[in-house]
C-alpha cells in the first residue's frame, strides 16, 4: 500500500471538527479509494470503497457527497505523490535531461497508478492541467537547448505520451519496465 495524504474534501474544510471515530473512516475512506481507484481507475465504485474501507456507503458519502469529489481528492493526492516521484529530475540543469528523466519517471509512475493514467488521458480533467503545463515548459526548455525537435508542439507531447497511456491501460499492462519503454520511444519521437 502506498503512502497516504489525507486532504480535506471541500465539504470537510468548511464543517466542524469532527469526531474521532468519524475522522478515522475519513481516514480509512480516502485511503481505501486511493488503493481501489489506483487498481480499476474511474471504472472503481463507492460500494467498492466501502466494502474496501469497512464501513457503509452512507460513511463513504458523509465525507465525499459525489463519487465526483472522491475523484478529485485522490487525483489531488496522486499528483502530489508524482510531484515528490519527479522531483529529482526536476533538480538537474540540463533541459533535455531533466525533460528525458522526468517523461520516464512519469511513465515509471503511472505504470501501477491507473487513475492518474486514465485522468492525464483524458481532456476533461483540469486537476492535470498543471502537470501538462510543467511537461510542457520542460519540453520547450529542450527544445532551445535543441535536444527536441523543432517542430515539436505540445499537441505533439500530449498525443504521443497520452496514446501509449491508453493503450498500456487498455491492454492492463502495469510493468514499470515496460511502461518505461514506452517513454523512450515518447522520447525518441521527439528527438530531433
Amino acid at each position: 500500500m502506498k503512502s497516504v495524504e489525507t486532504s480535506p474534501s471541500p465539504v470537510e474544510s468548511a464543517a466542524p471538527p469532527r469526531r474521532a471515530d468519524a475522522r478515522r473512516n475519513h481516514e480509512r475512506v480516502f485511503a481505501a479509494a486511493l488503493d481501489v481507484f489506483q487498481e480499476a481507475g474511474l471504472q472503481a465504485t463507492v460500494p467498492q470503497i466501502a466494502e474496501r474501507a469497512g464501513v457503509g456507503k452512507a460513511t463513504v458519502y458523509r465525507s465525499y457527497p459525489a463519487k465526483e469529489d472522491l475523484v478529485a481528492a485522490a487525483v489531488d493526492s496522486r499528483l502530489a505523490h508524482l510531484r515528490r516521484l519527479t522531483a529529482p529530475a526536476l533538480a538537474q540543469g540540463d533541459p533535455g535531461r531533466v525533460f528525458g528523466d522526468y517523461v520516464l519517471c512519469l511513465f515509471e509512475g503511472l505504470a501501477d497508478d491507473r487513475l492518474l493514467s486514465e485522468v492525464l488521458a483524458d481532456a476533461g480533467f483540469r486537476s492535470v492541467s498543471g502537470l501538462l503545463a510543467q511537461l510542457s515548459d520542460l519540453m520547450e526548455a529542450a527544445k532551445s537547448a535543441g535536444t527536441v525537435r523543432a517542430d515539436a508542439t505540445v499537441l505533439d507531447l500530449r498525443v504521443v505520451l497520452c496514446g501509449v497511456a491508453v493503450q498500456l491501460i487498455r491492454i492492463a499492462e502495469r510493468d514499470p519496465a515496460l511502461w518505461r519503454r514506452y517513454g523512450e520511444l515518447t522520447l525518441q519521437a521527439l528527438r530531433p
